[in-house]
Parts: structure tokens; C-alpha cells; sequence
């Protein structure tokens, strides 16, 4: 308490000193105000020092200092700078923009997107690994581009992506759909995680979803989420045949706008996030290779070697793998595309 007292006294004189100052300044300039020099700069507060403290006191802690001001360059940045337009398609139909509570939904998940650059960046990033694979195999289905998008939504293109519902994979199955479309999962390897598997079986599903849903993509996309079932009877009791007019669980009413906003902005990251093609993920250039463990099991690690690469990197092109070690049985494996004469399979060891 006694150094507390100390140094309220100290400021307490600091001040008093300082106005003592500054009215004697105040007096001489008004007495000698015809005498001054206008050569010489004006004297003034911005002159006086603060006493410094007396001899074996400590510095009081909660001086006053003033900081310069902080000049911002360029105009300050608004997320309301980017707008929704006015007109916007999804896999060939038209979104009604004109009902204002569809244009809200829609521009509430646009606008969440944007909020968080750090996430959308990487998200559009990862756009250039995982759509290319996924744009291929809808096409050879003649399924719309569009789809595509609901990779970022579903999972972010994260293969490994798990939810609290035991969906899992970039299309997020869950365990019984994705039996029913031949999807395998067991203690050894889940067949959900693999971009390619889960990806014909999501056409495959889609295109049912769509025959079920009267060929409307928006209700197949929601059905998607909520089931076709929950989806038809939501219909049913509300009298109604538009997604857009149908009230349904938070999730599912979030769900078809948010792939759309998804749409907008990663199909033009260059106009929302200042990306450019350069900037995105490329995919890994690899080839599938036949290994077949004969023993009791075989370390992941031991097959990476083997190929020319190391366990994390043959685990992330490889997702679909639960465990470190494979069980005797014969597995298709990808692995980086070996360049010889650096990086062949079988190279004879030099003599």
C-alpha cells in the first residue's frame, strides 16, 4: 500500500508541476508576445518534459503516453462490397431470386462463406484437387457440373470426413446407404473415404433421388441430406411440390442454399478470394498397383517403401485404409506414378 501511496503522490505532483507549467508559459507568452522572434519556432506544452522521477523512486507504471495515430492505407474493406446477383442458375434450373425469403437464405450462406477468408481460401484450394476426379465421373453419367459442389458442403473435400450421424467420406454416407449402394466398410478399410468409390455411388443415388423427386435437382439435393422419405412426407403435409416453399428441418432448409452460394463463389475464387487457377491444389499424379500381403499382416510403412513413397503420404492417397497394417489378402493400392530411372519399383540395387 505505501508503494501504491507513493505512486499516486508522484503523479499527483506530475500533474501539478506540469499545469503549474504550462500557466507560467501561459503568463511569460502573453507578457512577451510583441517581443517574440518569427524566426524562431513557438514554444509551447509540446516542449515541457515530464519531471523525471526523484532519486531512488521507481517509474510509475501508469504514466501518461500519447501514441501517434495509426494511418490506415486504402479504403477500408466491406463484406457488403460483394453482392449476390440477380439472376442465378443450379444445374439447369433457375433460382427464384424474387422471393425474398429464398434470396435471403441464399445470401445468409453467401455471406458466411466470405466471412471466413481463411477457411474459404483453403476451400477453394482444395476445389483443384478433389473436383477434377468427381467432374469426370458426372459427366460420364451425364450428371450436371453442378453437383460437384456439394462435395464442399457435405465434407469440405476431406476424405476422411466423420460425422456425429456415422456418415462418413467427401459424400458422407451413412453406414446403411452406403451399403445399399455397394459401399464396403469393415475393420480394415472403408470404402465411403475413397473419392472415386463414393463418388459413383453418389450418381448412382442422385439419379434416383431425382427420378423420386419429380426430376427437381433442389428436391433430390434435400433429399439427399434428409432422405427421400422425410422429404416426401414433408411434401405431403404441408400441400406443397417447390423445396423452396417447404418448411423442414434447420439443416436441410440451409442445405440446397448453401451449395448454391457454394457455386457462386467457388466458381469464380479469382472474383471473391483473388485466386487464380495457379493458386489451387493440384492433384497428385498417381497409378493403382496390385500388393499382396501373403503373411499374417503387413505394415503400411514396409508397402510405402516398397513403392518409392513414405506412410503419411500412402495414407492420404489412400483413405479408405482404417489401419497402420494390412491383413493377408490381395489389395489395390495408389501410389505417386514412379519416374525412372530415380523412382522405379524394382530397381536392382547397384553392385
Amino acid at each position: 500500500m505505501a508503494g501504491c501511496h507513493a505512486r499516486v503522490g508522484y503523479w499527483v505532483l506530475t500533474v501539478l508541476l506540469s499545469w503549474g507549467a504550462g500557466q507560467a508559459w501561459a503568463q511569460t507568452n502573453s507578457d512577451q508576445s510583441e517581443s517574440r522572434d518569427p524566426a524562431k519556432p513557438e514554444a509551447g506544452f509540446r516542449d515541457l518534459i515530464l519531471p523525471e522521477p526523484l532519486e531512488g523512486q521507481a517509474e510509475p507504471e501508469d504514466r501518461l503516453v500519447i501514441l501517434p495515430e495509426i494511418k490506415r492505407e486504402g479504403e477500408r474493406f466491406f463484406l457488403s462490397s460483394f453482392k449476390l446477383p440477380d439472376k442465378l442458375t443450379f444445374a439447369g434450373q433457375t433460382i427464384p431470386l424474387d422471393n425474398w425469403q429464398v434470396r435471403e437464405r441464399i445470401e445468409y450462406e453467401f455471406y458466411q462463406f466470405l466471412e471466413d477468408q481463411g477457411e474459404s481460401i483453403i476451400l477453394a484450394k482444395r476445389t483443384g484437387r478433389c473436383f477434377p476426379p468427381a467432374e469426370k465421373q458426372l459427366a460420364e453419367a451425364g450428371l450436371p457440373d453442378d453437383l460437384k459442389y456439394m462435395l464442399l458442403v457435405e465434407s469440405k473435400c476431406i476424405a476422411a470426413a466423420y460425422s456425429k450421424a456415422k456418415a462418413s467420406g467427401p459424400w458422407q454416407f451413412i453406414p446403411s446407404t452406403g451399403r445399399r449402394y455397394h459401399l464396403k466398410s469393415d475393420a480394415v478399410r472403408d470404402e465411403r473415404r475413397s473419392l472415386e468409390m463414393s463418388t459413383e455411388a453418389a450418381i448412382k443415388y442422385l439419379k434416383y433421388l431425382k427420378e423420386f423427386q419429380q426430376n427437381d435437382w433442389f428436391l433430390a439435393m434435400a433429399s439427399y441430406n434428409a432422405g427421400e422419405e422425410r422429404v416426401r412426407k414433408l411434401l405431403k403435409e404441408q400441400k406443397i411440390t417447390d423445396y423452396w416453399k417447404m418448411h423442414g428441418p434447420r439443416e436441410t432448409m440451409r442445405y440446397v442454399p448453401r451449395i448454391i452460394a457454394a457455386k457462386e463463389i467457388y466458381s469464380q475464387p479469382e472474383k471473391y478470394l483473388g485466386l487464380t487457377k495457379k493458386d489451387l491444389y493440384v492433384t497428385v499424379d498417381t497409378e493403382t498397383v496390385t500388393v499382396n500381403v501373403k503373411e499374417a499382416q503387413r505394415n503400411l510403412t514396409s508397402i510405402a517403401e516398397e513403392f518409392g513413397t513414405y506412410f503419411l503420404e500412402l495414407k492420404m492417397l489412400n483413405p479408405e485404409f482404417k489401419k497402420d497394417v494390412l491383413p493377408k489378402g490381395t489389395y489395390q493400392i495408389k501410389v505417386p506414378r514412379q519416374t525412372c530411372p530415380n523412382r522405379c519399383f524394382k530397381q536392382d540395387k547397384t553392385p
